[in-house]
């Protein structure tokens, strides 16, 4: 029995240091080693803009005036807004804005951003599609520099980056620091080849690839990429393409928005079960490292905490696990006691692990109960 607990301690501590430490070095390794450089080009395609949006009345008339920002030749853009049963005055707002570029879909139903997305694009004329949400500021410069790496014949896809702004709270300063390593692994997968995932906030993408997706995909941010990348294309991550938007500020806000995201990757599996097979996704290891084994990680850590108490007074190495286990559960209260803590750096990424754990777990849960996630 000791020897059972012992190799589980050792499979729980090896498969959590592979998700956090391993592959993100192991992606950065390649990044400088092996590096893929990105041939870009100053072209103009003429570009169909896609805006999904539920409910965005708040925000559509904003979003139209700095789409009309960009500096790109405004003839060679499209803006196709389209609402998915709205409820309020979205569509009346968009059709009023006075840009005869833009487009309106009304769906009276509410189907999902799937359903729409497919709908909007099988009437877009352009040659690249631009993905972004209704909340979001783009920089001016922000679609020149998605489509200078479409430029690049090998390149089929391009995220945009997402900046996260306004933290005025120990857990905002929590999401931040997570944040940044996402994006840092993001930038060293585009530098050794292509990103497992975009930003669902800003991304650009060439028109033949794309690729209707099943109605009620949470995670269409991924499944649009894999399949360019399934078809032999790049996709890449482009750092000088910038969106803003306002991080959530307490866990409360941040809790439905992340159980869903993660809840997505249990159900892309389900939508296409070809990303686990070595032989049909490039990108197999990447995704199962990036993507799935975070899920695992909230148990792996259960297990770690069980076996290492269990372990503590026979190996010395079990007993500074369990230490150290219990100094991070002892920031994360300090974080969550005393916010003015919030912004130092131990803390913030004590409190970012913990949640991003928790809500994996709760992610999990939901979807072994509820396989009909959210349309939004």
């Amino acid at each position: 029995m000791s020897t059972l607990i012992y190799a589980t301690y050792w499979t729980c501590t090896l498969l959590l240091i592979h998700i956090f430490i391993g592959y993100p070095a192991w992606i950065w390794l390649q990044a400088r080693l092996r590096p893929q450089p990105i041939h870009r080009q100053a072209i103009t395609p003429t570009v169909s803009i896609i805006i999904a949006v539920h409910d965005g009345a708040h925000y559509i008339q904003a979003k139209l005036a700095n789409l009309g920002t960009l500096a790109y030749p405004r003839d060679r853009i499209e803006i196709i807004v389209a609402c998915d049963g709205c409820r309020d005055a979205t569509a009346r707002l968009a059709e009023r804005f006075g840009d005869p570029r833009v487009r309106v879909l009304k769906y009276v139903a509410r189907r999902g951003k799937a359903a729409c997305l497919n709908d909007a694009i099988a009437t877009a004329q352009g040659e690249v599609l631009l993905f972004t949400d209704v909340r979001q500021k783009l920089a001016p410069i922000a679609l020149r520099e998605l489509v200078a790496n479409l430029g690049d014949p090998e390149v089929g896809a391009v995220s945009g980056e997402l900046l996260l702004a306004d933290a005025r709270t120990g857990f905002a300063h929590s999401v931040d620091a997570y944040w940044r390593y996402e994006k840092l692994i993001r930038y060293a997968e585009s530098q050794s080849g292509s990103t497992v995932g975009v930003s669902g906030a800003l991304y650009a993408l060439r028109r033949e690839l794309y690729w209707p997706i099943p109605h009620g995909t949470v995670l269409d941010d991924v499944l649009i990429p894999m399949h360019v990348v399934a078809s032999g294309s790049r996709v890449v991550f482009e750092p000088r393409a910038l969106a803003w938007d306002r991080m959530s500020q307490q866990p409360v806000e941040e809790r439905r928005r992340k159980i869903r995201t993660l809840a997505g990757n249990c159900q892309l599996i389900q939508l296409a079960p070809w990303l686990l097979s070595p032989w049909r996704n490039p990108l197999w290891f990447r995704f199962v490292s990036h993507k799935l084994l975070r899920l695992l990680a909230p148990w792996l850590l259960l297990g770690l905490a069980a076996t290492s108490a269990l372990l503590a007074t026979r190996h010395l190495v079990c007993a500074l696990t369990l230490a150290a286990l219990t100094a991070g559960a002892l920031l994360v209260i300090a974080g969550r006691l005393l916010p003015m803590l919030g912004r130092w750096l131990p803390v913030r990424l004590a409190v970012a692990f913990y949640y991003l754990n928790l809500f994996a777990a709760q992610a999990l849960i939901a979807f072994a109960r509820n396989r009909g996630l959210h349309l939004w």
